[in-house]
């Protein structure tokens, strides 16, 4: 097993004057798992496009839009993200939990129920 960090955000998110606590390191397995380059390229290109979504919006705060018009917009990028999440879950769910469990893992139910459980928030 190696250390990792679990980090509240991603990085790139945390400054020097981010307050203490956010991190923490535990001794886990890391899991990965290989996608091919055609699953890869499809779920960054979404990414890259959700991305503008969020520029996108900023930008309209920073033109000081009508608040509707910048709801409106916030709307549409959590579609395309939970779109994206719904791509991704498929996928996890069709390759991973479905080899896990040929294996007899059965742990990796509780690690689907919980992500489920946190998607549905």
């Amino acid at each position: 097993m190696q250390k990792i960090s679990l980090d509240k955000y991603p990085s790139g998110v945390y400054t020097n004057n981010t307050p203490t606590g956010y991190r923490e390191v535990l001794a886990v397995e890391e899991k990965k798992k290989e996608r091919s380059d055609e699953e890869r390229t499809r779920l960054i290109h979404r990414l890259n496009r959700i991305e503008g979504q969020i520029r996108g919006i900023r930008g309209m705060l920073e033109r000081s839009a009508y608040c509707t018009d910048i709801l409106a917009q916030v709307a549409a990028a959590n579609a395309a993200l939970n779109a994206f999440s719904k791509e991704l879950l498929a996928e996890h769910i069709r390759t991973c939990v479905a080899h896990d469990i040929r294996e007899g893992r059965d742990e990796t139910i509780e690690e689907l129920v919980t992500i489920l459980q946190k998607l549905m928030k």
